[in-house]
């Protein structure tokens, strides 16, 4: 991301993937198998997240079907989203025993909805996150890479010193600083996995595929 925000010839970056969905966050199995990881899992999030926020031109992604976890930090980092009709977006890291995403779901719903979907586990349907302002478009699945990429193709024909000095000045009339209330946000993130709770509700995804009970 770095690399590519640096070079004189990009004006715009997109995100997208391949596969059923955008993004199943963190892999519970693997966790489980290495707990030693969450730390260096922490550290990565957070540098990849501040990366895309960081970047000097525009991120525009474009999700389709599920964007959990980890998926929410891409797009609470990015400028611009387009969705699929078919995407929704989900923190289920009260069922998971973890905490985190919320900082960057922040950029994109308003305080209420980010802590009933914290709270819940629930899931933001894309068009509900358009009505509330977090998504730009939401458009057809299988119309959602060219539609994001017409979008993208205006921006591209900007001055490149126009959006990098609007990327920054956008970056920096922010009201809270991401980066800072993510790290913030471990913190407990690493408090609540050290709970035997969270070993209990860990078990219980792995073993059942469902939400431990309390």
């Amino acid at each position: 991301m770095q690399k590519v925000g640096s070079d004189p010839s990009v004006h715009v970056v997109l995100i997208r993937a391949e596969g059923r969905g955008f993004c199943g966050g963190v892999d519970i199995k693997e966790m489980q198998a290495h707990p030693e990881r969450i730390a260096l899992l922490n550290r990565g999030n957070y540098l990849t997240f501040k990366a895309i926020r960081d970047c000097e031109v525009p991120v525009v992604t474009a999700v389709h079907n599920f964007v959990i976890g980890g998926g929410i930090g891409v797009c609470g980092a990015s400028d611009t989203i387009f969705a699929a009709d078919n995407a929704y977006f989900s923190l289920p890291e009260i069922d998971r025993g973890a905490m985190g995403g919320a900082s960057h779901l922040s950029r994109m719903l308003p305080l209420h909805k980010v802590r009933a979907a914290f709270f819940t586990g629930g899931r933001i349907p894309a068009a509900e996150a358009h009505r509330l302002g977090g998504v730009e478009a939401v458009v057809p699945a299988d119309r959602l890479v060219e539609e994001t990429r017409a979008f993208c193709a205006v921006i591209a024909g900007k001055s490149r010193k126009a959006l990098t000095i609007a990327k920054q000045a956008l970056n920096g009339i922010e009201p809270r600083d991401v980066d800072r209330d993510y790290r913030f946000e471990q913190g407990f993130t690493f408090e609540m996995y050290m709970h035997e709770d969270s070993q209990a509700s860990r078990d219980a995804f792995v073993q059942t595929g469902e939400a431990a009970k309390f």
